[in-house]
């Protein structure tokens, strides 16, 4: 029986919040001088699982909202850790009204995907990102990977190439010897910080160290679904960052044969990984968006989903 759509119908859900959802002024609390704050995307999603080589892998599809140019391959998102596909939430609108058929996945282990048996390697991953296009029936995408997801991008496209039209990392990381042993050093103190804790502090710690990520302005509802989706994924949120880190991307840039856009911001905390890896690409197209920091989808979703369509939609 062909299950390619078993997704969609019934099994169809709200993304984030009805149609009618509460105004700006509910949103932005009291006082005149209060901004709006965004609000999640509120049309039907079609959600689903596809069945990858490590379990069950879930992911997102705007197949049934858009109706993308004669010829236009669908965009595979791939997100950062310890988060899930949820982390396009605030561009899902904005790429619909453009027209864009995207298939957001969570990467095993985290969102609500199986994760592996053991730690994986980022290589690992690629199979069930393909195992969503088999299930769906698509035969080439463009993929834009963000931090971890862009390490996961780079490795689609070298384990399977003709899967591939066009690349965007958003945020490569491409880091030398020593600094790969800083990286894992520091990480492995902020997972001790992280460790749950019978008296919950370790979600107050979470939550204080991404307002501090953030940067101006913090919105508490965004910062609350980071911290939530750090603790809710099926396997060890450690394994994000362990996985990314000992990924060895400044060896695999090189390899790339696809057309790739570097994207970035100016307040990311890896942005100079990004001119990094432009200066080792300079084939590579760049494009820079100005300010916002880690969170850049949740912080700029128009001017981030502009910057993609424009390089997907180039001659």
């Amino acid at each position: 029986m062909n299950n390619r759509r078993s997704f969609l119908g019934a099994s169809a859900c709200v993304a984030s919040v009805a149609a009618g959802a509460a105004s700006a002024a509910d949103l932005a609390g009291s006082g005149p001088a209060a901004a709006p704050r965004p609000v999640p995307f509120a049309g039907i999603m079609g959600r689903g699982y596809a069945r990858g080589p490590h379990g069950l892998v879930h992911f997102h599809d705007s197949v049934g909202l858009v109706k993308p140019p004669a010829g236009e391959l669908p965009l595979l998102l791939l997100h950062q850790s310890p988060a899930s596909a949820r982390q396009f939430e605030r561009a899902f609108q904005p790429l619909v009204q453009r027209n864009v058929r995207f298939i957001a996945v969570d990467t095993p282990g985290f969102g609500f995907s199986d994760p592996t048996p053991k730690m994986p390697r980022v290589e690992e991953w690629a199979s069930s990102f393909v195992a969503v296009l088999d299930h769906l029936g698509i035969e080439r995408v463009d993929v834009l990977g963000h931090h971890t997801g862009s390490l996961s991008a780079t490795e689609i496209a070298l384990q399977f190439p003709k899967r591939v039209r066009r690349l965007i990392l958003n945020g490569p990381f491409p880091v030398n010897e020593e600094e790969r042993q800083k990286f894992l050093a520091n990480i492995g103190r902020s997972h001790e910080r992280g460790k749950p804790k019978l008296d919950g502090s370790h979600l107050l710690t979470s939550f204080q160290m991404r307002v501090r990520m953030y940067g101006p302005d913090p919105d508490p509802q965004t910062i609350t679904r980071i911290v939530v989706e750090k603790y809710q994924g099926l396997g060890p949120y450690t394994w994000g960052h362990d996985s990314a880190f000992v990924y060895d991307q400044a060896a695999a840039l090189p390899r790339i044969q696809h057309p790739t856009m570097v994207l970035t911001n100016t307040g990311d905390d890896i942005y100079p990984m990004a001119l990094r890896a432009a200066a080792a690409r300079p084939d590579f197209a760049f494009h820079a968006l100005q300010g916002g920091t880690h969170d850049i989808v949740d912080q700029q979703p128009e001017a981030w989903s502009d910057a993609v369509v424009d390089y997907l939609r180039r001659a």
